[in-house]
């Protein structure tokens, strides 16, 4: 039995004889299939190719590259918090250096994903810290391709996932998306950690949304109004998207409400 894994988006499934015949994530209208055609592979075969580099990305915000590019190849970052370091996201790569390095830094309590198309290898990061708990938002429990007992399907529109940090449902993108606030964030300043529910743009002093993002298809007007009223209640300065550098670093809370206003405007023509 092997736990093969997507080549076109990193999705991990559970053990089976022989590769799924196709992978839900990317036969959805929100990601595509290889030009190629559905290809698999496993954790050892990307072990023998790719390593990971990290990048400190603020303060107590590590990000975690994998190199070369992989799949949809966003980052993860490690958030190193007196309440207990949290993965943010994940990417399908796992290594003894990778395990040997986040252990030097404290470990992990905890994982949280934003949405489906970062899923990845999760249980494989868990069982690697321990078995701790993944959060995921209920609404997407339909995406998740290899089940365990470490996955916390939450419900509601938030939780306080320890002293510092809490989750807020956000939905657009997919009807769980999550985005998680960390109080004590940006000396103390808070940030927000977005994934691509809230992408943010290559100017790095906005964010934008879509329904998909390789397939140019926007997200609604209601939607976004949505996104833009679960996170209203936080005050942060910084927000960190799903790629290396990809953060807005001072102003985020404007950033984020000046982009609401924007992309609206946009749509509407």
């Amino acid at each position: 039995m092997t736990r093969f894994i997507c080549r076109q988006c990193g999705t991990q499934y559970a053990d089976t004889e022989a590769p799924p015949p196709s992978c839900l994530i990317c036969t959805d209208d929100r990601q595509y299939v290889r030009w190629t055609g559905q290809d698999w592979l496993t954790l050892a075969d990307l072990q023998k190719s790719h390593t990971h580099k990290f990048t400190s990305e603020g303060e107590g915000v590590t990000g975690i590259a994998m190199e070369p590019n992989f799949a949809i190849n966003q980052r993860p970052l490690l958030l190193e918090s007196k309440a207990g370091n949290v993965l943010w996201e994940c990417h399908t790569l796992l290594t003894d250096a990778t395990i040997a390095e986040v252990n030097r830094r404290g470990g992990l309590s905890a994982i949280a994903i934003s949405h489906p198309h970062y899923y990845s290898t999760m249980l494989e990061w868990s069982d690697a810290f321990g078995g701790v708990p993944i959060y995921i938002h209920a609404n997407d429990r339909h995406w998740v391709m290899r089940r365990g007992p470490q996955i916390v399907h939450w419900t509601g529109a938030t939780l306080r996932m320890n002293g510092e940090m809490t989750l807020v449902l956000c939905g657009g993108h997919f009807p769980g998306g999550q985005v998680l606030h960390w109080d004590a964030g940006e000396g103390g300043k808070g940030a927000l950690f977005t994934g691509d529910i809230m992408m943010v743009a290559q100017t790095r002093r906005h964010v934008t949304f879509m329904h998909s993002f390789p397939n140019y298809m926007p997200l609604n007007a209601s939607a976004v109004r949505g996104i833009a009223s679960a996170v209203e209640p936080y005050a942060y300065d910084a927000v960190y998207g799903a790629w290396t550098g990809l953060n807005i670093k001072g102003g985020g809370k404007q950033a984020v409400a000046v982009s609401v206003e924007r992309y609206i405007h946009a749509i509407a023509g």
